[in-house]
């Protein structure tokens, strides 16, 4: 699943390719994926062009005149750049078609991804927007908020931060580098962490995010490269997909436990339970 890394790279890369063209047709091809009415989304759309794409958690916000569109990739999402001759091949669900006869294609395997078209006044009172928590590396994001939102949360501290109205753009794989790198056991629960291992949330999440984004986010197989944009970060995970493999910090072999459905990748030297 693309994260805030692989997100924001996406970001940055359409902002290269598609700003200021006129969409000159709208092709839905799964109305499932649309929250909005579908004729007033393409209606709407067409003659329209994009003048900046902004994102907030894992939600992309691509600006118009008069509204804004908003996309979550969920699971599989993909957009591609292809030209308007180029052949519509399976699981392309959206296509925008614009004035240069380049189309701009949203892909989806499982169609898990959502779009939906608001007006700009909307936008600060949207659910999806407005629950969402701090970003690592935001001011906002303290030991002491971090506290505040786990003391009455006895589930494990894997599954919060989780939780995008606490921590808004985490995914598993950067919970669980997250977790290692600051020494926390995955199984933990989040009301029972101290101050300083709060504190070692905000530093490392802000570390690790950072240096995702800058290598173009994590490259695997439930996020592969589009938009000719493959990321580095795999080569920098610590414990994600490295089960049994010795840890970089102690040799024990790393551990691949579900927690609430989710793989944990953690060391059990490193992160000692309680």
């Amino acid at each position: 699943m693309p994260e805030i890394a692989e997100v924001e790279t996406v970001r940055k890369t359409l902002k290269k390719q598609i700003l200021n063209k006129k969409i000159t047709n709208v092709q839905i091809l799964y109305e499932k994926m649309i929250e909005s009415d579908p004729k007033s989304f393409t209606y709407n759309l067409i003659n329209n062009e994009f003048i900046d794409i902004k994102r907030r958690g894992k939600w992309l916000i691509f600006e118009l005149h008069d509204y804004y569109l908003l996309s979550h990739l969920r699971m599989e999402g993909k957009f591609f750049i292809k030209n308007k001759e180029d052949e519509i091949v399976k699981h392309e669900h959206l296509i925008f078609t614009f004035d240069d006869n380049t189309e701009l294609r949203y892909h989806d395997t499982r169609k898990f991804g959502r779009m939906n078209l608001i007006k700009k006044e909307e936008l600060k009172n949207t659910e999806a927007i407005k629950k969402q928590g701090y970003e690592p590396g935001e001011k906002e994001l303290t030991s002491d908020y971090l506290l505040d939102s786990f003391k009455n949360k006895k589930i494990p501290i894997k599954t919060v931060l989780l939780d995008q109205t606490i921590i808004s753009g985490l995914g598993n794989i950067y919970a669980n580098e997250v977790l290692f790198a600051s020494k926390i056991n995955p199984f933990k629960s989040a009301c029972k962490l101290t101050k300083e291992e709060a504190q070692n949330i905000v530093e490392t999440s802000k570390v690790i995010i950072e240096k995702a984004i800058s290598l173009g986010g994590t490259t695997i197989k439930s996020y592969t490269s589009s938009l000719g944009v493959t990321g580095k970060f795999q080569n920098n995970l610590t414990v994600h997909k490295r089960e049994n493999e010795p840890c970089f910090i102690c040799g024990t072999k790393i551990k691949n436990e579900k927690i609430n459905g989710r793989s944990t990748y953690y060391c059990p030297s490193c992160q000692k339970g309680d």
